[in-house]
Order: C-alpha cells, then sequence, then structure tokens
C-alpha cells in the first residue's frame, strides 16, 4: 500500500455522546492505512489516509456504523448565516415541558390528583415519550442494530422502563383505580400492595435531558463562535484593475495571483498582496490584536481581511483562497480543535466501555432490591435512577469545549495552537530560548546615533551621506538612507556612485566628493579620523553596534551608528516570560558585545546569552538545555530557526516569519510581537486547567451519583436533571477562556471578543 497519506475533514452527523464519536473513531481505524479523530464537540472528524482511499469510502464507513457522514464544501464569502442547529431541540423541549409539568404536578401535589389523574397523566405524557424522545429512541435503535450501547440507550431504556411500567399498571394493576395515590418516595421502602406509576419520570427525564442538550447545543454553537467569525472577515468582492487602468468590480473568488486591486478607505484588503501605490495606516486587530494601526506604502506586504484605515492603495495579489494567512488561521485553529489531548483519550476509552458497564449495574441493582424484599416498584426505581445518571457526556464535553472556546479566543488574540498535545507542552515548559534577531529585535538595521565633528550640521550629514547610501543594497545603507528621507526629505542625486565591497560606498553629490564606510576606507582615501570621531566609533564597537564615518571633501565630517533595534515590547515580554516562572535564554549569531548589548537592554542575565552561533548550531544549543534537564521553548521565525523549533519541546513561530518556521513551530505568533508568547504561554496553560477541572467535575459527579442511585437514594427524575446539568456545567466552564485577556492591556483592547 502506498505510504502517501492526505488530510481529509468529514462533518459528521447524528452524533448524540462521546460514546458516538469513539465509536465512528473505532470503525474509521480499522480501515487499513486510516488514522482518524472524532470530536463530538465539534461533529468533525480528522482522517489520514492513504491516497487510494476516497473520501467516499470513508463516507460509506461512518453511514455503514449508523451516522452521516459528507466532506466540507468551501461556502462562498457572502453566504447567509446557516441556519439554527438547535431548533430541533428546542421544539421538541417546548413541546416536552409544556405536557411534562402537569405530568410531575399532578403525581407530586396531592390536591391535584383527582378523579382519574392517571388517565390525564397517561396522555400528556404518551407524546412526551413518543414524539419529544423519539432522538434518544431512534438512536438508541440504531446503535442496538450494530451491537453497540450508548448514552441513548440508557436514556430510552429508563424513559420506556418508566413508561411502560407505568402502563402496566395502569391497565393490569391497581395504580387506575379511582382515588389512589402517589407517593413521592426519595427512599427504598417495602412495596405497600398498590402498583406505583412513574409517568411523571418518563416525561420529566425527557424533558430535563433535552433541556441539557439543548443548552449544550447552544454553548457549543456559541463556543464555535470566534472561529466562524474569523472566517467572515474575507471581503466578499473586490476592485480589479485591467492592463488599462479601468476598474471592475469581482467576486473574491475570480481573482488571481498577480492581478492588481483597489483598497478605498474603510474596505477590507481582499487578499494578501504588496503594495503598488499609494501609503496608508491598516488596521489589523481583528487577525493580529494589534491595537496600532501600521503604516504601509510601496514595496510594503499587506494582509488579506485587514482594513485600510486610511488612504487609497493598490495593492497585486501574491497569495489567494486557501493559501492566505486568513485561511491558513483558519485551517490551523480548525485542526487544533478537532485532535485529541492525551487526558481525553483516556476519558474516551472510559466512556467506551461505560455503558455496558452501567448496564450491567442497573440489572444487578434490579435484582439485589427484589431479592432483599424490597418490593417490584422500589427496585424498580433504584434500577432507572441508575439508567439514567450515569451519562458519560459530560466526560465526552470535558476536553473538546475547552479547546473550541480557548483556540477560537486565542485566534482572535493572534495566537494559533496546532493541536491539544500542545497545551501539556506548556505546562512543563522551564527555559524559553529567544532568537535574537527578529523576535527580540525588530530584524531592519536602523540609524539609532548621529555623532558630528564640531562645526558639521546633522542635517549636512543626512543629506550627502543619505544620497550615497540611497544607491547602494547594503542593510546599513538602506538604513541610513530612509533615517536621511524620513528627518530631510527628497534627497540630492548622486553621480560616480561606486561601491567598495565589505567597506563602504563613494560618489559625487552636489559637486561634493563624499565617502560613507568604515575606517579602513577612509585611511585608503587618505583621511584622517580626528579623535573626536575615533572615541565614537571606538564606543560603538563596545556596544556592539555598526559605525560608519561620513567625510566629503578630503575630510571626515561624522559618525554614524546603526545597529539592529530593540523591539520597544521585547523587556516587557522578558519580564512576563519570568513572571510565567521561565528562564529566558537569547540566542544569536551576532558577535558577543552586540549580544549582551540586546540582553542588558531586555533583562536578560548574561550568564543566559549565546553568541556567534552558527544557523546550523541553533539545533545543538536546544538539545544542550534539554540534556540539562530542561524544558524548552523556542521562540523563532526565520528558516535556520526550523530545526531548533522542531527540537523543542515547545516551538512558537512568529507569523510574521518564514513559512518554514510556523510550520516547524507549535504555536504561532501572528504579529512580530514578543509578548504574544507570554499570552500564549498563559492561554494554553489556562485551557489545560479548565480541561482537567471538566474533567474532574465530570468524574466525580459520576463516582458520587452512582452509588447514591444504586442505594435507591436518588429518585429517577432527579437524576435526569443532575445528569443534564452535569454536562450544561461543563461546557459553561469552558466557555468562561472567552473572557481570557492579555497581561498586556492595549493588546486587550485590541482584542475584545467579536461575539
Amino acid at each position: 500500500m502506498s505510504t502517501t497519506t492526505t488530510g481529509i475533514e468529514l462533518v459528521i452527523g447524528g452524533m448524540t455522546c462521546a460514546s458516538c464519536a469513539n465509536r465512528i473513531e473505532r470503525k474509521l481505524n480499522r480501515m487499513d492505512g486510516v488514522t482518524a479523530t472524532v470530536n463530538y464537540a465539534t461533529e468533525k472528524a480528522w482522517v489520514q489516509a492513504p491516497a487510494e482511499v476516497a473520501p467516499a469510502d470513508l463516507v460509506a464507513t461512518v453511514e455503514a456504523a449508523g451516522y452521516t457522514a459528507r466532506v466540507p464544501q468551501p461556502a462562498p464569502a457572502a453566504e447567509a448565516e446557516p441556519p439554527d442547529p438547535t431548533r430541533a431541540l428546542r421544539d421538541r423541549l417546548l413541546v416536552a415541558v409544556a405536557l411534562g409539568v402537569p405530568v410531575v404536578a399532578m403525581a407530586m401535589v396531592e390536591p391535584l390528583q383527582f378523579r382519574y389523574w392517571q388517565w390525564i397523566s397517561l396522555a400528556l405524557a404518551a407524546p412526551v415519550v413518543v414524539w419529544a424522545a423519539w432522538p434518544f429512541h431512534r438512536a438508541a435503535w440504531s446503535n442496538l442494530r450494530h451491537g453497540e450501547a450508548t448514552m441513548d440507550t440508557l436514556i430510552s431504556m429508563g424513559v420506556l422502563s418508566a413508561f411502560g411500567w407505568s402502563l402496566y399498571a395502569l391497565l393490569l394493576g391497581s395504580a387506575g383505580e379511582p382515588g389512589m395515590t402517589h407517593p413521592f418516595e426519595l427512599t427504598i421502602e417495602p412495596s405497600v400492595g398498590s402498583a406505583n406509576i412513574y409517568l411523571e419520570v418518563a416525561a420529566g427525564v425527557t424533558a430535563f435531558i433535552l433541556a441539557g442538550r439543548w443548552f449544550e447545543a447552544r454553548s457549543k454553537h456559541r463556543a464555535g463562535a470566534a472561529l466562524r467569525a474569523l472566517l467572515k472577515l474575507g471581503a466578499a468582492d473586490v476592485a480589479v484593475l485591467s492592463p488599462d487602468g479601468t476598474e471592475s468590480r469581482v467576486p473574491i473568488e475570480r481573482l488571481h495571483v498577480g492581478n492588481r486591486f483597489v483598497v478605498r478607505p474603510g474596505e477590507r484588503i481582499a487578499t494578501d498582496g504588496v503594495v503598488d501605490e499609494g501609503s496608508s495606516a491598516v488596521d489589523a486587530s481583528m487577525l493580529t490584536g494589534e491595537s496600532v494601526p501600521v503604516e504601509v506604502g510601496p514595496g510594503d506586504a499587506v494582509v488579506g481581511a485587514t482594513v485600510n484605515a486610511g488612504g487609497r492603495l493598490v495593492v497585486t495579489a501574491t497569495r489567494v483562497g486557501t493559501d492566505t494567512q486568513l485561511s491558513r488561521m483558519a485551517r490551523l485553529v480548525e485542526q487544533a480543535q478537532t485532535g485529541k489531548a492525551a487526558v481525553q483519550r483516556l476519558a474516551d476509552r472510559i466512556s467506551g466501555v461505560f455503558v455496558p458497564v452501567v448496564i450491567a449495574l442497573a440489572v444487578g441493582t434490579l435484582g439485589f432490591w427484589l431479592g432483599s424484599g424490597a418490593g417490584a416498584d422500589a427496585a424498580f426505581t433504584a434500577a432507572v435512577a441508575v439508567l439514567i445518571i450515569a451519562c458519560p457526556c459530560a466526560l465526552g464535553l470535558a476536553t473538546p469545549t475547552a479547546l473550541l472556546v480557548g483556540t477560537g479566543r486565542g485566534a482572535q488574540l493572534g495566537i494559533l495552537i496546532k493541536g491539544p498535545e500542545v497545551l501539556e507542552s506548556t505546562r512543563r515548559v522551564d527555559t524559553v530560548v529567544l532568537d535574537k534577531t527578529g523576535t527580540v529585535t525588530t530584524g531592519t538595521m536602523s540609524l539609532l546615533a548621529l555623532h558630528p565633528a564640531d562645526g558639521v550640521a546633522e542635517v549636512d550629514v543626512l543629506r550627502l551621506a543619505g544620497a550615497v547610501e540611497d544607491a547602494s543594497e547594503h542593510p546599513v545603507g538602506r538604513a541610513v538612507a530612509r533615517a536621511a528621507v524620513e528627518r530631510v526629505g527628497r534627497l540630492p542625486s548622486v553621480t560616480g556612485f561606486a561601491a567598495v565591497e565589505g567597506l563602504g560606498v563613494r560618489g559625487t553629490v552636489d559637486g561634493h566628493e563624499v565617502v560613507v564606510g568604515r575606517a579602513a576606507l577612509l585611511e585608503s582615501s587618505g583621511i584622517a579620523l580626528p579623535d573626536e570621531l575615533t572615541g565614537a566609533v571606538r564606543e560603538a564597537a563596545d556596544a556592539g553596534r555598526t559605525a560608519v564615518v561620513a567625510a566629503w571633501d578630503g575630510a571626515a565630517r561624522a559618525v554614524l551608528v546603526v545597529a539592529d533595534e530593540v523591539k520597544p515590547t521585547s523587556a516587557e515580554a522578558i519580564a512576563a516570560l519570568r513572571r510565567l516562572g521561565l528562564r529566558p535564554v537569547l540566542l544569536t549569531g551576532d558577535n558577543r558585545a552586540a549580544a549582551a548589548a540586546v540582553a542588558a537592554a531586555v533583562g536578560i542575565d548574561a550568564a543566559d546569552v549565546t553568541a556567534e552561533v552558527l544557523p546550523a548550531d541553533k539545533l545543538d544549543a536546544v538539545k544542550r538545555l534539554q540534556d540539562e534537564g530542561r524544558v524548552v521553548a523556542m521562540v523563532g521565525d526565520g528558516v535556520n530557526d526550523a530545526a531548533a523549533l522542531a527540537q523543542a519541546d515547545l516551538g512558537l513561530a512568529m507569523g510574521t516569519g518564514t513559512d518554514v518556521a510556523i510550520e516547524a513551530g507549535d504555536l504561532t505568533l501572528v504579529r512580530g510581537d514578543l509578548r504574544a508568547a507570554a499570552d500564549a504561554i498563559r492561554l494554553s496553560r489556562r485551557t489545560l486547567a479548565t480541561i482537567k477541572g471538566n474533567l474532574f467535575w465530570a468524574f466525580g459527579y459520576n463516582v458520587a451519583a452512582l452509588p447514591l442511585a444504586a442505594a435507591g437514594l436518588l429518585n429517577p427524575m432527579l437524576a435526569g436533571a443532575a445528569m443534564a446539568l452535569s454536562s450544561v456545567f461543563v461546557v459553561a466552564n469552558s466557555l468562561r477562556l472567552r473572557g481570557f485577556g492579555s497581561a498586556f492591556p492595549e493588546r486587550d483592547r485590541a482584542a475584545d471578543p467579536v461575539v
């Protein structure tokens, strides 16, 4: 069989509990070469299958198990809001409540037990048991045909048993006699000779469980709202420019790579691209969590779905459709939500054997109480309570709902979690390795200082040196030219330009022979440096910065200091990482002086700086820390960081970096702000804590409730209410993650929940 596998997503229908998901997963995994994960909360399956296995084969396998499946189709950008998935449940719930409340009232309030009240209760309860509870009966029958038992089996058995016993008592027993009362017993007592009816149990349990299912479905729908909002960010149409300059509005699906399109103020940028004409401020807060708009101009990259907050832009499309950053974000979030953490797999295995064990326990409870002489009514009450209380649904919801909400909230904050297994890694990490260039620093050279000689004006230095460097492609020259344009404006033209490799540049500007470069270049031209400029060059070298000297007309005029500038938020981010108990380590290929200067600026200890590291040695640096017993997180953005990101116990890739680095990372930080790394670890740890809290409640609920039910201390109707509330509690607890906020107030304001 071919070793080439493809990833296929399926939308699953008909699941009602975690046992259903386990059953579908087992069926799919029995296919040759197929590895499948089925998520009950998202109602999706993620399948890795050999190339020769067609999606139709997977769909057929799911349908053979008694469920529905389909391959999701991409929806048009302007598609209307899908129908409410909770409406059918709501309609059944309303009928169950309207008919069930009188049944419960008559059973529990003696003054309402008028002549033939039992027959009125039967007439009201029958539609509840038959129609409102039909989804449970249908699922139970479908599972029975395949030799399986799920939560619906327990509910259907409990409801039908209560209704069937009541029917028997009314037709063949003494419960139908006029004037017979119906005691509401919470404890086992001997039968008093007249058969009790349990119509209120059949109707009440159905209503309670439908209410739980409705709240659960509604909460799950809300939990996925963040991802749906993310997918809606894209533009529906775009103004495309033809080669002759005419403009036409077309659907976004017709936009191709290389097309030029117009973005007016207030419009969303249709797709990823590069600005050709115009300048503006772009609001990317919905994608990155960054509150401050970014200034863009010709040559700058822009991301689809961000908002043009200023002037008119003409953009050339570089990525369209599923290749855009928005689509990749959505894909990563969906895959993370579909996956399962190790702790959830344990819960799934327990859920898979739980239902048969509960049925056996219910039968054993019935036999025990009959054998002890408690009477058929008491024995039946205890057995039905066991069936109804033991729903494993909360176990199945514990992890996926928390993961669904946590990853959705992360997407709003510009944090993409690749999979649930990442959550465990964040808990154990104690060391974070930071690549310097592009992570702690901007990765772009900039002019930090200018030291003119006595009597020389800064504006003259910038105008002449900037004009010569404007013709250079060297990063140092670009930094000088950029600063000159910002401070002086339009630069004069240069003639006779020449670049001296490794040393600098020379040319003629406004009749002046200008030389800009290292001191060695000036010495070769017979130009000496005065002591004041020599001292400035030495200070720059000691600080790990690059110093170039500007000279014209045969005399040295100024020293310009250039360096890769530290990001303004890096020091704040390092402090936040320390508060999380992490030891920051700086890793760079730069010289020791430059590395030490950056470390001092952001608050990293000198002992935790590793400098002059070749790209191939970054992997070894991570391994050395791991060999020391440390659990290592790595933050990087370049191709040369990819191996180290993959080797680290937790890889955090800057979304502003290369695709290779992003693929190698476990967490992607959509924007290049190191503070997002601290937020990502906080969010992952909070999500993991929520999962564990959910599982503790779900396990504790069953451990405590089952003995009470078996001992006859729990009325079946109360058992149904408790079971429904356990699932609602787990989902509601997960929804609290929607309120997770950044540790940095200005980021949090920019990333308020969109739903």
